[in-house]
């Protein structure tokens, strides 16, 4: 069996006496001719005038501002720009009025050849692009408070342009319930405080702040609370598959059209498990998404949704950026020596308040529940002593975990990252 892993995936044998169940991304048909498509969805647009309607009634336009995925994402951005673009200028808009700001939120910036790669050779050569930077404050504007006296501080090129246009993709994330719609805002160009304030501990110990839950979860009301305040003029979103080729296209109103692909995933992505199982083998879904070990958490919380409390995740991740780039305080808490507990407790309590406390916060809530191992090219000693396992193989930690659980045990294989999902089915 082949698991995405890195950029050309990693086989698994399996034993014939393993008790295994595989959940397969289902079948969905791919969009053909999407540059084509994406023009259609912007000329016919979902809860809102086409994109040349609104900017015939702008009083002036001298500025477009885009915002793309950064390059931890595999959204095929170079599509929707292509689309976009050529719209833009078949309306009278010239190149040199468009930006494009990569939604870093409080990742490291997009390297010169990954900006190519989001955004294509042709458009690279046709438009200024840049990252935005959270923690510079000459790069942001800020604004009145929300409603829970948190800072509002947006990257100011977005705002202070004439047109907004947000892109993205939606599938389930694992504590905004999914990607998508107001996210390119906050996180994505907002402050570091801003950020911070949304993705408190106290948010992400909601039990609301998991795959699939939209409603009722704070950190998606703070996001489209600020999102609302900013404006967003039009927006162009996808799903793919777990080839990253496109499946659904939706332009228009961002809220509707974020609503139209979450249920189009709600549809598509979960699938039912009576019991939790025992193992639960899972990966981020192949590069880029399993660049590092920050990014590998996601993987682990899939692995949370379908284990046992006392099972075993095994993660398998490339890791080819090793713990992550710039992930200075997440490194230090994996290697503080502290049980799970202790560090949860920590963060809970606001004795330990750090940039990106939250993938901390979700790993160390995972390692209260399972075991977990780490199947990458991290060796033992980079994976830090709070608790986490490696193994050689997946192979290798299935059968240490099997001297544990028994030859019955049963083992959940999720061999394409978010796009096949395990949800206990509700008995009630």
């Amino acid at each position: 069996m082949k698991f995405d892993y890195g950029k050309n995936g990693i086989e698994i044998s399996l034993d014939s006496n393993w008790n295994t169940t595989t959940f397969l991304p289902a079948k969905q048909k791919v969009v053909r001719n999407p540059v084509d498509k994406i023009r259609d969805a912007i000329r016919n647009p979902l809860g809102c005038p086409p994109l040349e309607s609104i900017i015939k009634k702008l009083v002036e336009l001298e500025s477009v501002c885009i915002v793309v995925s950064d390059a931890t994402r595999p959204v095929p951005t170079h599509l929707i720009l292509r689309a976009l673009i050529e719209e833009l200028i078949s309306y009278g808009i010239e190149e040199k009025a468009i930006t494009i700001l990569v939604a870093t939120g409080l990742h490291r910036p997009s390297r010169p050849d990954e900006i190519e790669r989001i955004v294509g050779k042709i458009v690279k050569s046709q438009v200024e692009v840049f990252n935005h930077n959270a923690k510079d404050m000459k790069e942001l504007i800020q604004l009145q408070e929300t409603n829970k006296n948190a800072p509002i501080l947006i990257n100011k090129h977005y705002y202070e342009s004439d047109l907004k246009i947000l892109t993205g993709y939606v599938e389930p994330h694992f504590f905004f319930g999914f990607s998508g719609g107001y996210k390119s805002i906050v996180p994505g160009i907002a402050g570091a405080d801003t950020i911070i304030a949304n993705h408190s501990a106290e948010n992400i110990a909601s039990r609301f702040a998991r795959f699939r839950v939209p409603e009722n979860n704070p950190l998606v009301d703070n996001s489209s609370e600020i999102g609302r305040k900013i404006g967003v003029d039009f927006a162009i979103n996808l799903c793919i598959n777990e080839n990253h080729e496109i499946t659904k296209i939706a332009a228009g109103d961002v809220e509707k059209i974020h609503k139209k692909l979450v249920n189009f995933q709600i549809e598509n992505v979960f699938q039912d498990i009576e019991t939790p199982f025992d193992i639960v083998v899972c990966g981020n879904g192949g590069f880029p998404l399993d660049l590092n070990l920050y990014q590998a958490v996601k993987s682990m919380a899939i692995g949370e949704m379908g284990v046992k409390k006392g099972g075993t995740i095994i993660s398998v991740n490339e890791c080819s950026e090793k713990i992550g780039i710039g992930q200075k305080k997440f490194k230090e808490l994996i290697f503080s020596g502290m049980t799970p507990k202790e560090i949860y407790d920590k963060i809970l309590s606001k004795e330990i308040v750090v940039a990106d406390q939250w993938q901390i916060q979700v790993l160390t809530r995972i390692l209260m529940k399972s075991e977990v191992y780490i199947i990458s090219s991290l060796d033992e000693t980079e994976i830090g002593n709070i608790g986490l396992k490696s193994a050689e193989t997946v192979e290798d930690a299935i059968n240490d975990s099997l001297k544990k659980y028994g030859p019955e045990a049963k083992i959940l294989l999720l061999p394409n990252g978010p796009q096949a999902l395990p949800i206990l089915k509700d008995t009630s």
